[in-house]
């Protein structure tokens, strides 16, 4: 594997790390504006979040803020969405 690959592979790590890192702290701060009555996060900002690849961050912010675990298109979607790029990464990954 050549420097330029590493970089890529480190770069595209970086990148999902924060991505869910994102999708989990914006779970936990809409459950937070919920309970106090604040402007909520548009329900599409997590799922374009879960989209780009944060689904992983999103989906275990759902359980651990017990946030948007009663909406069925969440509890489906989410997982979902994360299936799929699972098999996309292993189907497409040399």
């Amino acid at each position: 594997m050549t420097k330029f690959q590493m970089d890529v592979e480190y770069l595209c790590l970086g990148y999902v790390l924060i991505v869910n890192a994102a999708g989990f702290f914006l779970m936990g701060l809409d459950k937070w504006k919920a309970r106090h009555k604040k402007w909520r996060i548009a329900e599409k900002t997590f799922f374009l979040l879960s989209i780009i690849g944060g689904s992983l961050g999103t989906w275990i912010g759902m359980y651990v803020f017990h946030h948007k675990t009663r909406h069925w298109y969440f509890v489906l979607g989410v997982p979902a969405i994360l299936m799929m790029q699972i098999f996309f990464l292993l189907t497409f990954k040399k």
